[in-house]
C-alpha cells in the first residue's frame, strides 16, 4: 500500500508528547501564530473584522444617536463602551468558524499526528483570537475618540476597561470553539453562533438603557453578561461606582471560562 493510500486510523494515530505547562504554552504560541499568518494572508476577513465595527460606530453615532436620550451625559461615551463588547462577541464567533473549517479539512487530524500538546490547538486558536482582538479596540477607541467619545477617569482606568473586555473576548472565544467543535463545517458554526449572540448584543444596555426596554425584557437584559461588561467598562472609563459591578464582569468571564474550556476540551478530544 502507498503512502498516500494510509487508512484514516494510521494517519490520526496521535504521537506519545510529554507535555507540560512550558510544552503546551509553546504549542500554543506556534499554533496561534500559524492562525495569525492565515489571517494576515487572507485581507478580506481582516477588513472585515476592522470595517464592520468602524460602521456600527458610525450608523450608531450619526443615524441613531440624536435618537436616543442617555442619562448624565453624550450618547457617543454611552455608546463606545458597548461597541466595544458587541465587536468582540462577534468576534468570537471567528473561534467556531476556524475550528470548525480546519475539521472539515482534515487539518485538525494532522495535528493529532503530531507531537504536540492536543490542547495547544484550542489554546492558539483562541490566543490569536485575543491578538486580533486588541489590534481591532485599538482601533476602535481611535475613531471614537474621532467621533467624540473621552474619557472622564483617565488612561489607566481606560486600559482597565479595555483588559477586562478582551478577558470576556477571551472567554467568549472558548464559548464558540465548542460551537465549531460541534458543528459540521463553517457554515454551521456560523448558522449556530448568531441566534445565540444577537439576543445577548441587542437585548442589553449595549446601545440603549436597560430601563427604556419593557418589563419584561429588563430582567435578561440586566442580568447576562453583556451587560455587565459594559456597564463595568461605563464605570471605569465614565466615571460612577465601579467595584461591584467589575466584580459581577469578573465572575462572568472567569465563569464562562471554567464551564468552557473543560467542555471545549473534552469535545476535542472525542472527535479524534
Amino acid at each position: 500500500m502507498s503512502a498516500t493510500a494510509l487508512p484514516r486510523a494510521a494517519v490520526t494515530r496521535p504521537v506519545p508528547v510529554h507535555t507540560g505547562p512550558r510544552v503546551v504554552l509553546g504549542d500554543a504560541v506556534v499554533v496561534a501564530g500559524r492562525n495569525l499568518r492565515h489571517l494576515t494572508r487572507n485581507p478580506q476577513l481582516l477588513v472585515f473584522a476592522t470595517i464592520q465595527p468602524v460602521m456600527f460606530v458610525l450608523l450608531f453615532r450619526y443615524v441613531f444617536g440624536g435618537a436616543i436620550a442617555v442619562p448624565g451625559g453624550s450618547y457617543v461615551n454611552y455608546l463606545m463602551p458597548g461597541v466595544f463588547a458587541q465587536t468582540v462577541a462577534f468576534g468570537a464567533i471567528a473561534t467556531g468558524v476556524g475550528l470548525a473549517e480546519d475539521l472539515s479539512k482534515g487539518l485538525i487530524d494532522r495535528f493529532r499526528s503530531l507531537p504536540m500538546a492536543r490542547s495547544a490547538v484550542l489554546a492558539g486558536r483562541t490566543l490569536a483570537d485575543l491578538v486580533r482582538n486588541v489590534g481591532v479596540v485599538t482601533l476602535l477607541v481611535l475613531v471614537g475618540m474621532a467621533v467624540g467619545f473621552r474619557v472622564s477617569n483617565g488612561v489607566l482606568a481606560l486600559l482597565g476597561g479595555l483588559a477586562l473586555l478582551l478577558l470576556f473576548g477571551f472567554a467568549l472565544s472558548w464559548v464558540f470553539a465548542l460551537v465549531g467543535l460541534l458543528t459540521a463545517d463553517a457554515e454551521s458554526a456560523q448558522a449556530a453562533a448568531f441566534p445565540l449572540l444577537f439576543p445577548l448584543t441587542f437585548a442589553s444596555s449595549a446601545f440603549v438603557p436597560v430601563q427604556s426596554m419593557p418589563g419584561w425584557l429588563q430582567t435578561f437584559a440586566a442580568n447576562q453578561p453583556v451587560t455587565a461588561v459594559v456597564d463595568a467598562i461605563r464605570a471605569l472609563v465614565l466615571g460612577g461606582p465601579a467595584g461591584s459591578l467589575v466584580l459581577k464582569a469578573l465572575a462572568w468571564s472567569l465563569g464562562l471560562l471554567v464551564i468552557f474550556v473543560p467542555l471545549a476540551v473534552r469535545r476535542y478530544r472525542q472527535s479524534g
